[in-house]
Parts: C-alpha cells; sequence; structure tokens
C-alpha cells in the first residue's frame, strides 16, 4: 500500500481529532501486552493513546484464560508481578485466607494451573490499572484502517469504529503493535510472515507439516544429560515425550496457523447459572470432526474454564480476513460451542454419567454479561507474525548439541518459560499421532531470550511489535502466552518512553541502556542467572 493511497483513504473517511495532537505514543490494541505497554509508557511520562476494539480492555485475560500459562512461579516483570499479586490479594481480602475462593485462586502443585481467577475480576484489575495513569487516554470501539508513512517513519493511523462509520485520524512519534492480529504491520506495509515455515529454512526438527505420536521413551533430540539438567530446572513439569514420525511429517512450509477457540466459562452455582439453550439448526452430526476435550479448569466460584471445542481448518479464514470474515469464524466457533454443550448435556450418545456432569452447568451470569455471555475476544492462539530484524527460532530455545547451555542475546528483554507448544494446525492423524503440526515439547523445550530485534520492522524506524513479535511458527509455541506478552509490552513501553526522551525513534535508542534499566526494574530476563533473586510472591507461596 503506497503512502498515496493510505492518505487517499484517509481522506474518505475524515475523523475529528483526539485530545492531543500528537501523541508521544500510540498502541494499537488493549491486550495485556498493550496495556503493559501503554501504562509502562505513561508512568515513564509519555502522552499514550490506547486504542482498543470492543469496549473491556484485557484481551484473553478479560475473556476467559482463567489462568496463568506459565512454567515459572516468581517475578517476572513489575506489571505482571502486580496484576498477579492483586488477583491473590483480591481473593484473600474479599472472601478470607480460608475460603475456597483463595484456595482456588492460588497455583496448584502440578499443571497447567499457576493461578486461576474470573474474567471479571481481572478486567476490573486491568481497567482499573490504566484509569490510575493521567497521561493514558483511551479510545474504545475503534480499529486501525489504514496508516500514513513518510519514508522509514509511520506519522499516524486513521481508526474507524468497529460497530459504526465514524472515523478519527491519530497521529503519534511512536507506534505499537499490541493486536493478536497484527492488524497494524499490512496498513504500514511492514513485511509479516503467516503460517510454518519449512524445517529446511531455519533448520528447525519441527517445523512444517508434523505428526508427533505420544511415547515414554526419551527422543533422539533430547540426551540424558539435557534431560537431567532440564528436570533440575524449578519449573513446573510434564511427563512424556512425542516422537516424529517421518515419511509423513515432510516439513513443507505452508500458509496454515493452530486452532483457535473460545475460552467459555461456565458455573455449577444455581443463582449464577444461565441454562443452555438448544441452538437453533442442532444437528449432532455436524460435532463429529470438532476437536474438544472434556477436561476443564476450575477457577473460583463455583466456575470452569472450558478450552474447546476447536474448528479447524475454518479458522484459517480469520487471519488475512476483514473484520465481517472474522465475525462469520467467531460466530461459527461459538455456534459450535453451544452445541457441543448442549449435546454433552441432553444427547443419547453421551454416556449418562457424563451428561449428568455436564447437565450442572450454564453459562456464568455474572461473566460478560453485555455480550450474552460471551466472552468478547476468541483464542487467537496465532495470526500475523512480524519479519523482524532477527526471528527467534527453535534453536533459540534449545540447548545446543552437546550442552546444556541455550542461546544467549545481549539484547534480551524478556524470557519465555512455557513450552513449544502448538494446537492443530491441520486435521487429519497417521499411526496413532495427534493431528497435523499439534505439538508439546515439554522436554526440548528451555527458558529462552527474546532479542529487542524481535520488536523492530526492518524497515520502519519508529514502530514496535511487542505481540506479534518476530518469530518462526515453532518458537511462537513458547511466545504466545500472556505473561510472556506483559513482559514484552512493559519493555516496549520503557523503549519507546526511552525514544521520546531523547528525541530518537525505537530503532536508535541505547539498546544496553534499556536492558539494564529493565533489569534494575525487576526484569527477569536471563533465567539461569537471575532466578534466584525472582522469588515466589508472598500469596503463592
Amino acid at each position: 500500500m503506497t503512502t498515496l493511497f493510505v492518505c487517499l483513504l484517509a481522506a474518505l473517511f475524515p475523523g475529528g481529532e483526539l485530545r492531543a495532537e500528537v501523541y508521544d505514543v500510540v498502541v494499537v490494541e488493549g491486550t495485556p501486552g498493550g496495556v503493559a505497554c501503554a501504562v509502562r509508557a505513561a508512568r515513564q511520562g509519555c502522552r499514550v493513546l490506547l486504542v482498543n476494539r470492543t469496549d473491556h480492555l484485557g484481551g484473553m485475560l478479560s475473556s476467559g484464560l482463567g489462568v496463568w500459562d506459565t512454567l515459572w512461579e516468581g517475578r517476572r516483570s513489575p506489571i505482571y508481578d502486580t496484576l498477579r499479586q492483586g488477583l491473590f490479594d483480591h481473593y484473600r481480602e474479599t472472601y478470607g485466607e480460608d475460603s475456597p475462593q483463595y484456595r482456588h485462586a492460588l497455583p496448584d502443585k502440578s499443571g497447567h494451573r499457576n493461578g486461576k481467577f474470573e474474567p471479571h475480576v481481572m478486567e476490573k484489575l486491568i481497567t482499573d490499572m490504566v484509569a490510575a495513569e493521567p497521561n493514558i487516554e483511551v479510545l474504545k470501539g475503534y480499529v486501525p484502517i489504514a496508516a500514513q508513512r513518510d519514508g522509514r517513519r509511520l506519522t499516524g493511523i486513521t481508526v474507524r469504529q468497529f460497530r459504526g462509520t465514524d472515523t478519527k485520524q491519530i497521529r503519534g512519534k511512536v507506534f505499537a503493535d499490541c493486536s493478536y492480529e497484527g492488524d497494524l504491520l499490512p496498513l504500514a506495509t511492514v513485511e509479516y510472515r503467516v503460517g510454518r515455515e519449512s524445517r529446511d529454512e531455519f533448520h528447525e526438527p519441527h517445523a512444517g507439516v508434523i505428526y508427533l505420536r505420544r511415547t515414554e521413551q526419551r527422543t533422539p533430540l533430547v540426551s540424558a544429560a539435557q534431560l537431567e539438567a532440564r528436570e533440575s530446572l524449578p519449573l513446573r513439569k510434564f511427563k512424556g515425550f512425542q516422537e516424529i514420525l517421518s515419511p509423513e511429517s515432510t516439513g513443507a512450509g505452508d500458509s496454515n496457523v493452530q486452532a483457535f477457540n473460545y475460552r467459555s466459562t461456565l458455573t455449577s452455582d444455581p443463582a449464577n447459572r444461565v441454562p443452555i439453550e438448544k441452538p437453533r439448526d442442532y444437528d449432532p452430526a455436524k460435532l463429529a470432526d470438532l476437536e474438544y476435550s472434556s477436561r476443564v479448569r476450575p477457577i473460583p466460584n463455583q466456575k470452569l474454564s472450558w478450552n474447546r471445542p476447536q474448528l479447524v481448518g475454518p479458522h484459517q479464514a480469520y487471519v488475512e480476513g476483514d473484520w465481517a470474515a472474522r465475525q462469520k469464524v467467531m460466530d461459527a466457533h461459538w455456534d459450535a460451542t453451544m452445541a457441543l454443550l448442549w449435546y454433552l448435556q441432553h444427547d443419547p450418545a453421551v454416556p449418562k454419567k457424563e451428561r449428568a456432569y455436564w447437565s450442572k452447568f450454564g453459562l456464568a451470569k455474572d461473566e460478560f454479561a453485555d455480550n450474552g455471555h460471551r466472552p468478547y475476544e476468541i483464542y487467537v492462539r496465532e495470526a500475523r507474525r512480524l519479519r523482524g530484524r532477527y526471528v527467534l527460532s527453535q534453536r533459540d530455545l534449545m540447548p545446543k548439541q552437546g550442552t546444556t547451555q541455550v542461546p544467549k542475546h545481549a539484547d534480551a528483554i524478556a524470557m519465555t518459560d512455557w513450552y513449544m507448544d502448538s494446537h492443530a494446525v491441520t486435521k487429519g492423524s497417521v499411526r496413532g499421532s495427534l493431528d497435523d503440526g499439534k505439538m508439546m515439547l515439554h522436554a526440548e523445550t528451555w527458558p529462552g531470550q527474546i532479542p529487542y530485534r524481535c520488536l523492530l520492522p526492518v524497515d520502519l524506524e519508529n514502530v514496535l511489535v511487542p505481540v506479534c513479535l518476530s518469530s518462526t511458527h515453532v518458537a511462537w509455541g513458547a511466545v504466545r502466552l500472556e505473561p510472556t506478552w506483559l513482559q514484552t509490552g512493559e519493555a516496549a513501553g520503557y523503549a519507546a518512553a526511552m525514544a521520546i526522551e531523547n528525541d530518537q525513534p525505537p530503532e536508535g535508542i541505547d539498546v544496553p541502556r534499556l536492558v539494564d534499566t529493565l533489569r534494575a526494574n525487576g526484569f527477569l530476563i536471563d533465567f539461569y542467572t537471575q532466578q534466584h533473586e525472582m522469588f515466589p510472591m508472598d500469596s503463592a507461596r
């Protein structure tokens, strides 16, 4: 898209100016990463505009995620630490230290549930955090539709009402794309990736088309010494391995991304339960191809976070689609969710005991009340990914061959601790494998570092991309977690503030000074040397 075209497009949609003529920092989307970026830049003295598609801040944390997906229980970065401790404090102070609500908010001894919470509680914490910053102006209900470039600098964006026609012209010095979709990237003609790299491009063993099968045997990629060293790390543990099936795992690249779904919030509390109604056009035969699990995650106040069902295939149209196309994808996922719940509660094909279990649940009346109790966001696990100045790959998250050393980066601004984890990419399995692309590389993945370069477009000097950052599909599985994005987003806020302070673009800041500033302010960047300083939070012990 040329500069002339985007300027003409902006002229077609004239909009009024906002409170400031030019903002220091413009943050697109109030995801957790976007909130962290906006809050940190504001606290450093910047005038910030935070643009959000919905009327609710917090992204997936406010849309049913319900848990912290982390293997590390200690401190990570200031805003993440504040929110996590705030949740513990809320349940302890509201219900009492011996209450079931507080117990359910604390981390389980094992598994994925490293602290649990209700969506509306998290949304209030995030909303209050943003509201406390006088330097932040929030524009809700708008999405970017055009961008204006002057050479290597982004000078402005045009936003339009998500459910309306009003447009506004926004000018800024620094822009941060914190959307799950990377929607600013094509508008600003920034190069990006969609889908899977081939195995050969970055020499990643798990890249491209791949079929994995569970096994109890250690795989060739993990030596006995590496496994022993990995098990000694203070991280949550998962058992088992996954072997690559050949020749079916061709390693060919494609444009497919991993599956989406809603994180529905259910409850068994009769006073807070909205019964599931039989969907119009209900057809149990349509449920046969759904990827779903009966496993649910308990969260406080008799609620469950349901991480299914997935429509593998139809979700691919979402990534590059306009919002009308995306709405169709979202509606299809929600319709499937409601149909599956009805099926589990009423269909004679479901065993009687299982029907009785599911019949206790309905949608939570006190969650997403202004949206028919449907989460505000669908769980977009993967969309566009920036082609940045460094591409994080599987090799950055595994020890070098014959060693227990993971690569380090002098410009690292955040860490990953989750394992490389992808849900199904396409339907289909071979010889007892998982669906194509589904992987959980517990043993292969070690905590890694995210370089600042991963946030920087190659040909724009004043744009930061802390969410859809530069990564391969395989490495993305360890990046795509909200705790990681809270850290990269806050680091981007610090970087933006340094740029404004020194009248420089983010690409020109003193990166060693940025790294020193982050570490001095409680960022866990080098897991192997800093972990002993970043003790668990008081209420999580």
